[in-house]
């Protein structure tokens, strides 16, 4: 069953992906939207994995840890948010 919920997760992360693609080869790029969109899409990455990590880890102490940088990530991704909303 979450293996179903998982596919459809990516398959509408990918497809997310490509509307975001479409959307930025429309016009050039700077060097550093650049950046920020590698980063951004490197921290979703993360964060999508430690969810994965998070849902499968039995020992309290890994799960502490992965909600910790869980936690983390989300604070690095949200000035991203604002930043693509203008």
């Amino acid at each position: 069953m979450a293996r179903g919920w998982e596919s459809k997760a990516v398959e509408s992360q990918q497809d997310e992906a490509l509307r975001d693609r479409q959307q930025q080869s429309k016009r050039t790029l700077t060097a550093a939207e650049k950046t920020a969109l590698t980063r951004r899409h490197m921290l979703e990455l993360a964060r999508a994995r430690t969810l994965l990590d998070l849902e499968n880890a039995t020992q309290p102490g890994h799960r502490t840890m992965l909600e910790r940088a869980l936690a983390a990530l989300d604070d690095q991704l949200r000035p991203t948010e604002t930043n693509n909303d203008r």
